[in-house]
């Protein structure tokens, strides 16, 4: 944002690009973090936050796994089962880490295209080979904001080979409605006759947390000893870890978010729709709007109104943006600028 403001001259940004947390976290996160003891390195097990995550989502503490954030988990993951020749599937579109990594430890990628904004799960199967050694789905999935029906995957994970691992990012599941919500609990402990499975998740979105790069993994015990024996020393620092466990404690001011959120999206995907626009639903707290336009352009024009969203070109939607809900004025400054650039460009 500051970089845009030096270059383009604008002021008073609005990012909209990153899917951030826009009121940022629990009052609780500020007073814990005044007392914090900075001179003493961070609990290298998280003993406190893994107890309380535990506790609340009901399974034991071997069970949970602390990262430098979701994405370094994913990343520990891919370092302990990922070898050269080995195969991992993902959809496509998603985040593009996945594919990076895979490749870093000379890996095979095998992007199976999703179906209708959705995974195909019937072809990710088909794609399964001896080879594969990890399978990664996104739910909700970034960029489309859908999840999968809770019934179709269960059904997928009894056939996937024991040997495999299967990922599943849940980044955004503070936003998803109760009903698609999967049973994290058996996922994890129910794994006789089937594929072991790891559930991924962040404080960055609805917590608030992003600056401080805190995630947590919900695992079977043995495979959260593999990722805690390639991981750094004190990977996870004590603000984050004592930030989190404020924020995780404090359930009113998370209900708060999820309704800002929700109000947010309705109001964002009524008036975009009134500039001639296609909003998607979604089950996270952003969502992918087909601008009509070619979305680079869209998204350059924004940047010189002081706008940032994020352009899905890169993904394979060339007229398709991505925007997460801002506050209150934030919206309003994004819904004006893309209303007038959309006139610019239709003039041009």
């Amino acid at each position: 944002m500051e970089e845009l403001e030096r270059d383009l001259g604008v002021a008073d940004t609005v990012m909209l690009a990153c899917n951030e947390n826009p009121w940022g976290p629990s009052p609780a996160v500020a007073r814990v973090l005044a007392s914090a003891a900075l001179q003493r390195y961070p609990d290298p097990s998280g003993w406190a936050l893994r107890s309380a995550l535990a506790r609340k989502i009901g399974v034991s503490i071997g069970e949970i796994f602390l990262g430098n954030g979701s994405t370094e988990i994913v990343e520990l993951v891919m370092r302990a089962f990922v070898g050269t020749g080995s195969e991992v599937i993902t959809g496509f579109p998603a985040p593009l880490t996945y594919q990076r990594c895979v490749q870093a430890l000379g890996g095979r990628n095998i992007v199976v295209p999703l179906r209708r904004l959705s995974y195909n799960l019937g072809a990710i199967m088909g794609s399964v080979s001896e080879k594969t050694r990890i399978i990664v789905l996104d739910n909700p999935n970034n960029p489309t904001g859908t999840v999968m029906n809770p019934g179709d995957f269960y059904s997928f994970l009894s056939g996937v080979p024991e040997s495999i691992l299967v990922v599943l990012n849940e980044s955004y599941v503070d936003f998803v409605d109760d009903e698609k919500l999967l049973d994290i609990f058996s996922l994890v402990r129910n794994t006789k006759k089937r594929c072991g499975v790891a559930v991924i998740r962040s404080f960055s979105k609805a917590y608030g947390l992003a600056g401080l790069r805190i995630g947590y993994g919900i695992m079977p015990e043995e495979a959260a000893r593999c990722l805690q024996k390639l991981r750094q020393p004190y990977a996870v620092g004590a603000l984050a870890q004592i930030a989190a466990l404020a924020a995780f404690e404090d359930d009113q001011y998370l209900r708060q978010t999820q309704e800002r959120i929700r109000k947010g999206k309705e109001h964002l995907r009524e008036e975009v729709k009134k500039l001639g626009c296609t909003s998607y639903p979604s089950q996270t707290n952003f969502i992918l709007i087909d601008v009509k336009v070619n979305a680079e352009t869209l998204y350059l024009a924004m940047l010189k109104k002081g706008v940032i969203v994020r352009s899905m070109a890169s993904y394979g939607f060339s007229d398709c943006i991505r925007v997460n809900v801002g506050t209150e004025s934030e919206n309003e400054k994004f819904l004006l600028a893309l209303a007038e650039c959309l006139v610019d460009i239709e003039n041009a």
